[in-house]
Order: structure tokens, then C-alpha cells, then sequence
């Protein structure tokens, strides 16, 4: 319907055709059509509605910088149709409809537009005695929200990532970047060129530079034809350069792919955002930029309307006005808001006998689904309506600055806010092109080669150019103009109108990052390309400031969207098991991941999970239970000065530990927060054995090896982790089963202290005996090759059968260990956790005149415990289904969290360890919590352990 003849649509094959679906109607393209055009060609101009209003929306920039053309594929919602192209037999949806896209239920917001002013919500939903309100809105509001439907069951899909290193990266493969990336290739260096579409040379495969147009394409085709000689020049089209980050690591999306690259020079030939006017209903369907009627004609041979006027605010106008006069479009008019020539093209208009109205401006767009016609105005006042179907706006540019300012660069303009440049860009970044501020089609190349060169010369592969600096020439960016009756579209994606923006200054918000987060502006798909100079100039204006001193709101990465699959871990998950897996496996276990680990949780047997954790716990206090411990972090130190080094790393002294004894050990950071803790046994004079943490381990080690370079120690130091399986033998009993295995070790009372450790030999296999308790029981934690794992493991089942000794899991070792009050590194503490908050200020040695942390500590003494860990007991049953991060309260206010909690089978009641006021600390005290009920309920303070206070069991 709607296709030009032969000459048009260079990314098209006329000689097949696809068919597919649009809203359930069936629609023909051809290879190479995206989604918009295939039904632009087929007479569909609306493609969706828009997200607070539900107006109709059309094509606007054809380059996937909008949200206009946002629709629903299969599953995938939000698929930009200007960009994606079509395949065979694709279901096409509109999206944010009630009912059908042209009769759509939804319509009827844009006429209480009055009622929903900018903010509305805020005041309206929030505050004192709101919630009643807020409850009847919610759920209407959250059916309303969003764009798209998300599949939470997909298909399985592939996504993969790969990593790469290059000499020069170049963004952007338009006269610019080809040039650049020719130049440094031609030099010897390795050069990767990025270009989002699926073509190479970006304006100059659409964009008309004079009226002739032999020479952008003679220039097309000898960049092209240089760029493919070059064997070091390796093109990637197709693929978005989606961030900047430190030291030039560049994500670029290419497909299903994430590649990351890092690069020694980066070339930024990012092109520029054509802008579009504001005016009434300037979002009609057939209203949109020159740039997009352009690329409909010369891409897809698509003619974007019958009877056209061009909004000439610069050149391109005119330019595009010929375009479509080559095309057979009828021209209503070009109209210019200056009284001035463009270049002399005034004439060739004339000379075509197209109408040129010069001193005018647009007021208003006419029209219901698509545009009918504009009303134009002239310097006196006076008013013309002109019947169309097409109104190409060419409004001006912002360069696309956005990579230049992730990396550290600033957008400066004049006081006008009509001319842009880019400062402040760091080394080894080099600005090629629109992006520099260039349009004459020689000067973008010539600058493309001088970055090119600069590039190369940074490696060392050519002399550094001394050339004059680059000569800016930004094209204006036509004034504002609001109209009185509104729908003056500034932010597409968000409906919000230069009124919005104007209210929005006048409830009090000032500053430009406020205005955003009041208004919404800029947040929505388009990320504010077209928004946020329209935006910045209204505030200027309101607070009668210069658009120098607004300035832009922060650009940050992502430059576009990006796939959840693609920002997941697409590697296998890994986790790793310990010696005693199969064993845990075969008893029946119910395993669960505990960080890299695999390790058992209940082992449930015919009971549910509930009772299986209580009678485990049973065993434990009057029998014995086993408990597989092999993921304790394990570190050996050797050398003389071993002693002195954890005298440094850890509170407590080490230097004078006795040989054969275990002592407690906490390591603090520079901050004077708990970092991890465990246990150091001395086996020798200049050796020990020190645990850690599961999770922190890594940590502790590198921290280790980091301070022993700093004070130059004589130690050996090494994570012996996989080397050593551990197995937690615990409970009254626990003696009686060691007694019963053959070996060289005595297990006596008298011969085996608490805290003692021993090396030795357990049925014949090499073993390292630590008596320690975690339980709070008679307990010996037993530490051997992990090789020898699964037969020690058997023998202590087949010894302490008829004692009742069977493995537990843990869940059952963490009620346990809360009986006791023990804390566990990361679920008890955070990042801010001190020992006196702990009330672990005996782990702090006060004759050690040096560890780590330790002027920390002091210094935060001196300030206060704002803070402080205590046990509490629930009164009667959990009916407030209090859990772990449940609320602590005062006076109504949140001071705190419960940490730990649990039912305690050896007590029958349920405890917990919770974050208080220091004044609420002590036992009998009253704390109030919040459940995850929403109910509320006092516990009472107790003093900790809960459970054998005297700590006489675990010393039998």
C-alpha cells in the first residue's frame, strides 16, 4: 500500500515476502523490514498507547530511541518495532491496550487529564490516615502499571558471553567511525568497530548531506570497500555499546551474546539524538522527526504519508523536503520559524515549486487516531491551516553523549541552550563526528581520521597528529513553545506536558535531579534522549537560571535495555561437595546449598521436617549426633614468627598459648568490625591450626597474606581447606563412642581437657582432635585427611549404634548453637558489628598493644554503643510468626532486628537473639516486636546462654 518503487529501500529483498500477525490481523513484509515498518508499509500507523493516558502512538524516531513503538512478541514484551525485525509467522501485539488498539477503553484517562496533575499520587496516597485509600487504589493502580506481559514460565533459552581485548575500540560505524577505525587499522593496530544497526555507514544510509546526493554515496562505498581490505579491522553490527566502566570495560550486547571488552584507546563516534518540537498533540501518529521519514524511505521504501509539512528548524528540514519531493509526497509547506536562507536551499525549494513559509510556527496538530492537519501561525499573528497526513519535524540535535559521560566527560552548552559541546573528555578517549559537534559531511571524515590517528598514536603505531583544534558547529535547537491548552508532549514515554515540568518547579523542586524524581521525566524507556534538554530548559526558564547552571541530569549505564538472561550467570551452577556427600546422600538427607556447599539440612526419615529437627536435637542433649563440619575454612601457619603474626590478626594472645591447647580466635577489620572467627590449636612452637568460617575463609586468607607483606613476617601461611574433612562428634555420650575406636589418643576426662587439642591416630587413620563446643555438649571436633573421611565417618556410626549416635543436620546445629547463645559470622553481625555490641569485650586482649582493629575499637568506645545483641524469650506461641529480621521497636520506631529465632525443644519455648537499644539490654527488660503478621508482641529480655548457664555440660 504504502511502498516506494525501485531506488528505495536499500535494506529490503522485493523478491520474497513474510507474513505474520498484528493484533490478531494478518500483515505481509518483506526480508529486512522490522516490525514498524512491514506495518507502516501495510497502512498501520498506530503501533501502540501511550503509558498514563492511553493516547495513540505512532512512529517517531525509527531508531529504536523511543517508547512509541514499544509492542508485545509471543512472550517477549517490549520489543522496540522499529528495530526487530520480522521473521515468519510472529504474533505482534500492542501493548498498554484495554480492549483494541484503535477503540481502546483506556482513551478515557486523556479527558481527566485536569484531575491527574504531576504528583497527584504522591499527595494523594500518601500520608497520615491515607492507607485506607491507598488500600482501594493499589490494586488498580498496579493493574494499570507496566507495558508488557511477562512469561514467568519461559522457554529455555541460550545466552552466552564472552570476553575481549582490542588496540582501539571504535562505537559507532557512520562516516565518523569508519574513518577512524580505517585510520587506526591502517596504523597496525587491532581495531574493533561496534554499530547498532545492521548496516555500516550510519547517516550516510539515509540521510541526505546536499542536493546532490552522488557524493555521500561515493563516500558509502569507498569506506565500505577500505574497511573490508583491512584484516585487522574486525566489524561487529548489529550490537549496542551498552555502558562505560573503568579503565575502557565496555559491555556490548550483540544478539543473545554479552562480549565484554576492554580496549588500550576507545574512538566514541556516537552520532546524534534528533530532537523532536513541543506543540499541541505532537504525538499524534504521522507526526515524527525528519531522520525517521528518511530512514522509512531510503531503509524499507516505505512512504511515510500522502501530504506532508516539514517543521524546518534547521537545514535537514529543507534537506528532507527534497527527499520527500524525490519520493512523490505531496508538500503542503515547509515551515520555517526564521526569516533567514538555509544554505541556499531556499532555492532549489523554489525551483520545485514547494511553498516555504518563513517567520511561522507551529501551534497545534489536528487529529483523532492520525494526523488530519496543523495549524500553523506567522510573526503577525496570524492563523493557516494546512490539510496533511505526514508533519517531519527537524528540530535540532544533542550529541549522543552518554558513553562520554558514563566515562567522565560533561555536556556544556551557551547560555541559550541552543549549542552543545563536550568537555572534560579523559585520555585516551577521542570524539569523532555529530558526537564532536560536526555535520559537514567532509568535516565528520576528517575528524574520524584525526581521532583514528590520535588513537594509534596513544599505542605508540603512528606520530601523534598537530592539528588544529576540532571546530564545533551544533545546529540550533529551536525555543520552546507551550501551549495554553497543553498536551505539549515533553517526555513521550511518561505523558508529561511543559505544564507538568512548569507545576513541577512551582511545588518547590528546584534542581534538576529532584524534578526528575517528582515528574517521572526521563525515566521510562527513552532514558530521557528526547526529554532531558526540553526538561532542563523549562527550569531554566521557571527559576530564571541559565541552561549552563540546570545543567543534564546524571547518565549512567545502561545506554539501552538489556536482557535478564544476559546480566545472569549463564554457567552451570557448581557446588561443591564434601567428602562425606554420598554418605549424607545414602542416610537419607534432605541437602540444601549453604554458599559453594552442599550440605545436609534434616535427615527427616519418616518424620516431617519439624519433628525430624526436634528429635535430632534430643539426641544431641542426651545421646550423641554427628554432624559433617568439612566446610570450616582451614588454615596452616609454619615459621617463627607464626605466634606474633596471629597476635596481629587476631583479639586474643596467641603468643603465649601453650602447645596442645585450643583458644578462641576473632579477627576484627581496620574498621573495628567482626570479620570472622574460630579456633587456633598450637601444635608446635612455630605451628598452628587455625578454622574459619565457611564464608569467610577466602577472605580471612587474602587479609592474611595481605598483612604478613605488610609487617614483613617470617610465616608460612596456606588455606588447607580441600585438604581436610572435619566431622563434629557431640552430646553426653560422645566420650563413650571415641573410647570404643581403637587409636593412640586418650579420651579420658583427666587425658582430654576442654580446649585441649590432639594429634594422633583413630582407627588407623591421621587425626587432629579439637574438644570444643558449638552444642554447648561434651564435643570433639575430629579433623583428618579427606580420604579417610567415609571410613572414620562409618566406624563412629557402627561404635556409638547402641548409644543412639546418629548424624544431624543443620538445622538442628543452629537451634543447638542459639540454646547456647552462640553467634554465627554474617547472620548475627554485619559490616558495622563491634564485640561490645556483642558483649564480647572478653575476646579483646587489653595487654596486646597492637591487633588489628584495635585503635578502631577505642576510638568507637568513645563514642557509644548505639546498640547491643541480647537473647529474648517469646511468651507462650509464635502467633506473631516473629521470624529472623522481624522489627525490634520503641516508642514505635524501629531500633532494631531479631537475627536468630527458633524453637528451642530443650527448653519448649521460643528464643531468639535480637538488635536493641543498649537500655533495653538487660535481662528483664521488655523489647516490643513486629511479626511478619503485622502484629505486634513484648518478649522479655534474658541473659544468655539460655540454655546450661553453668556451662557444666560441655565441660563433663
Amino acid at each position: 500500500m504504502n511502498r516506494l518503487g525501485n531506488g528505495w529501500g536499500s535494506r529490503i529483498d522485493r523478491s520474497a515476502h513474510i507474513g505474520f500477525t498484528f493484533e490478531g490481523r494478518s500483515m505481509a513484509a518483506h526480508p529486512g523490514d522490522t516490525i514498524a515498518s512491514a506495518l507502516a508499509a501495510n497502512g498501520e500507523w498506530i503501533l501502540s498507547r501511550s503509558f498514563k493516558y492511553h493516547r495513540p502512538r505512532g512512529i517517531l524516531t525509527m531508531a529504536g530511541q523511543d517508547a512509541n513503538t514499544l509492542v508485545q512478541i509471543g512472550d517477549e514484551a517490549n520489543a522496540r518495532a522499529d528495530l526487530r525485525p520480522v521473521t515468519e509467522g510472529i504474533s505482534v501485539m500492542p501493548q498498554n491496550v484495554s480492549g483494541s488498539l484503535r477503540r481502546d477503553r483506556g482513551r478515557i484517562i486523556d479527558h481527566l487529564g485536569r484531575f491527574l496533575p504531576v504528583g497527584f499520587y504522591y499527595r494523594s496516597f500518601f500520608g497520615p490516615g491515607r492507607n485506607s485509600w491507598l488500600k482501594w487504589w493499589e490494586p488498580i493502580i498496579r493493574k494499570s502499571a507496566g507495558l508488557g506481559v511477562v512469561n514467568l514460565d519461559p522457554a529455555p533459552r541460550r545466552y552466552l558471553k564472552e570476553t575481549r581485548y582490542c588496540d582501539v575500540l571504535v562505537v559507532g560505524a557512520g562516516p565518523a567511525g569508519l574513518a577512524a577505525a580505517i585510520r587506526a587499522a591502517e596504523a597496525g593496530a587491532d581495531v574493533l568497530l561496534v554499530e547498532k544497526e545492521p548496516d555500516l555507514g550510519g547517516a550516510l544510509t539515509y540521510a541526505r548531506f546536499d542536493v546532490e546526493t552522488a557524493d555521500a554515496a561515493e563516500k558509502l562505498a569507498g569506506l565500505g570497500d577500505r574497511a573490508a581490505m583491512l584484516p585487522n579491522l574486525t566489524v561487529l553490527p548489529g550490537a549496542t555499546c551498552n555502558g562505560y566502566f573503568t579503565d575502557h570495560w565496555m559491555p556490548v550486547l550483540y544478539g543473545d551474546r554479552l562480549i565484554r571488552i576492554r580496549a588500550s584507546e576507545l574512538v566514541l563516534a556516537t552520532g546524534a539524538h534528533e530532537q523532536p518540537l513541543t506543540f499541541r498533540n505532537n504525538d499524534l501518529p504521522g507526526v515524527m522527526l525528519s531522520s525517521a521519514a528518511q530512514r522509512l524511505m531510503r531503509h524499507y521504501a516505505v512512504r511515510p504519508g500522502q501530504r506532508a509539512v516539514v517543521y524546518a528548524c534547521d537545514r535537514d528540514g529543507y534537506l528532507t523536503a527534497l527527499d520527500l519531493d524525490d519520493a512523490g509526497l505531496q508538500i503542503a509547506a515547509v515551515v520555517d520559524p526564521e526569516v533567514g536562507d538555509r544554505d541556499g536551499l531556499s532555492v532549489e525549494l523554489a525551483r520545485r515549486g514547494i511553498r516555504v513559509m518563513r517567520g511561522c510556527r507551529i501551534l497545534q496538530a489536528r487529529g483523532n487516531l492520525h494526523l488530519k492537519a496543523v495549524e500553523i501561525q506567522d510573526g503577525k499573528g496570524a492563523g493557516t491551516r494546512l490539510d496533511c497526513d505526514l508533519l517531519v519535524m527537524a528540530g535540532g540535535y544533542t550529541p549522543g553523549y552518554q558513553l562520554a559521560l558514563h566515562a567522565g566527560a560533561r555536556l556544556s552548552s551557551d547560555d541559550s541552550g541552543t549549542h552543545f559541546s563536550i568537555t572534560d573528555v579523559p585520555a585516551h578517549i577521542h570524539l569523532a563526528g555529530a558526537v564532536a559537534g560536526l555535520f559537514d559531511l567532509a568535516a565528520v571524515i576528517a575528524s574520524g581520521e584525526i581521532a583514528g590517528t590520535r588513537a594509534a598514536a596513544g599505542l605508540g603505531l603512528a606520530v601523534a597528529p598537530d592539528l588544529p583544534p576540532v571546530q564545533t558547529g551544533w545546529r540550533r535547537v529551536t525555543p520552546l513553545l507551550a501551549h495554553p491548552k497543553g498536551r505539549d508532549f515533553v517526555d513521550f514515554d511518561e505523558d508529561l506536558q511543559v505544564k507538568d515540568i512548569e507545576n513541577t518547579v512551582a511545588d518547590g523542586y528546584r534542581e534538576l535531579e529532584l524534578v526528575k524524581r517528582y515528574s517521572t521525566v526521563g525515566m521510562g524507556p527513552s532514558q530521557g534522549r528526547h526529554a532531558a534538554l526540553a526538561t532542563a530548559r523549562i527550569v531554566a526558564r521557571k527559576t530564571a537560571r541559565s541552561l549552563a547552571e540546570i545543567g543534564i541530569t546524571t547518565s549512567r549505564p545502561p545506554f539501552g535495555p538489556e536482557k535478564l538472561g544476559l546480566l545472569a550467570d549463564t554457567t552451570p551452577e557448581r557446588y561443591r561437595h564434601t567428602a562425606l556427600h554420598a554418605a549424607h546422600l545414602a542416610a537419607g538427607a534432605r541437602m540444601m546449598p549453604v554458599g559453594a556447599w552442599w550440605r545436609p539440612f534434616v535427615y527427616p526419615g519418616q518424620d516431617s521436617v519439624a519433628d525430624a529437627i526436634r528429635r535430632e536435637i534430643r539426641m544431641v542433649r542426651e545421646a550423641a549426633g554427628m554432624l559433617d563440619v568439612s566446610t570450616l575454612g582451614k588454615l596452616e601457619l609454619r615459621g617463627p614468627d607464626a605466634a606474633v603474626f596471629l597476635d596481629r590478626v587476631y583479639t586474643m594472645a596467641h603468643a603465649s598459648q601453650p602447645v596442645g591447647r585450643v583458644r578462641y580466635c576473632l579477627a576484627l577489620n581496620e574498621m573495628g568490625s567482626i570479620l570472622d572467627d574460630g579456633v587456633a590449636f598450637r601444635l608446635a612452637e612455630d605451628h598452628f591450626y587455625v578454622t574459619a568460617t565457611t564464608g569467610a575463609v577466602e577472605r580471612l586468607y587474602a587479609e592474611m597474606m595481605l598483612q604478613k607483606t605488610i609487617h614483613g613476617m617470617n610465616v608460612d601461611i596456606q588455606n588447607v581447606t580441600a585438604a581436610f574433612a572435619a566431622i563434629n562428634l557431640t552430646g553426653p555420650r560422645a566420650r563413650e563412642v571415641l573410647q570404643r575406636l581403637s587409636g593412640t589418643l586418650d579420651f579420658s576426662r583427666e587425658g582430654f581437657a576442654f580446649l585441649d587439642g590432639r594429634r594422633g591416630e583413630l582407627v588407623g587413620c591421621p587425626v587432629r582432635v579439637m574438644r570444643i563446643g558449638f552444642t554447648g555438649e561434651l564435643s570433639y571436633e575430629i579433623h583428618l585427611p579427606q580420604s579417610h573421611a567415609a571410613g572414620l565417618w562409618a566406624a563412629l556410626l557402627e561404635a556409638g549404634a547402641d548409644l543412639g549416635l546418629r548424624p544431624y543436620g543443620l538445622e538442628a546445629s543452629r537451634i543447638l548453637r542459639l540454646e547456647k547463645g552462640h553467634i554465627i559470622i554474617g547472620q548475627d553481625t554485619d559490616a558495622l558489628t563491634t564485640p561490645d555490641e556483642l558483649d564480647m569485650g572478653w575476646a579483646l586482649s587489653r595487654k596486646k598493644p597492637f591487633y588489628m582493629g584495635k585503635a578502631a575499637i577505642e576510638r568507637r568506645r568513645r563514642l557509644g554503643e548505639k546498640r547491643c545483641l541480647c537473647g529474648f524469650v517469646l511468651p507462650g506461641e509464635n502467633m506473631a510468626e516473629i521470624g529472623e529480621s522481624s522489627l525490634v521497636l520503641k516508642e514505635g520506631h524501629p531500633v532494631g532486628h531479631v537475627t536468630s529465632f527458633g524453637y528451642s525443644p530443650s527448653l519448649a519455648k521460643w528464643i531468639g537473639l535480637a538488635y536493641v537499644a543498649p537500655d533495653q539490654a538487660g535481662p528483664g527488660a521488655q523489647i516490643r516486636l513486629r511479626g511478619f503478621t503485622g502484629a505486634e508482641i513484648d518478649a522479655e529480655v534474658t541473659a544468655l546462654p539460655f540454655y546450661d548457664a553453668e556451662n557444666t555440660r560441655q565441660e563433663m
